[in-house]
């Protein structure tokens, strides 16, 4: 069994690679979406900025990033973000263990 072409191949460790990059970019990339872009033109900051600006520098690590629903129901199934519009995970402030 082969993969589509330009789909990496999961039945192989460089394919799972490959998905699991893909999907970091594809989080990643969500987060600069018109969502964003209307936050900041209101004067606010996303719900990930706000995050990293209370805890100590590069110490949060997000939980569930990569879950979505599976609604189908009210045309559901066209909006699909990663986190399932939730941001959560652990860091530090001020060198103390949080959940946020």
């Amino acid at each position: 069994m082969s993969a589509e072409p330009g789909q990496p191949d999961l039945h192989t460790t460089a394919g799972k690679l490959a998905d699991f990059r893909r999907r970091v970019d594809e989080v990643s990339a969500a987060g600069h979406s018109r969502g964003a872009d209307k936050q900041h033109s209101l004067g606010k900051m996303t719900a990930r900025e706000r995050i990293e600006a209370l805890l100590d520098d590069g110490s949060f690590t997000e939980v569930d990033e990569f879950a979505r629903h599976r609604q189908t129901v009210f045309g559901m199934e066209n909006k699909r973000p990663f986190g399932d519009g939730v941001v959560a995970g652990h860091g530090t402030v001020d060198g103390r263990p949080v959940c946020v």
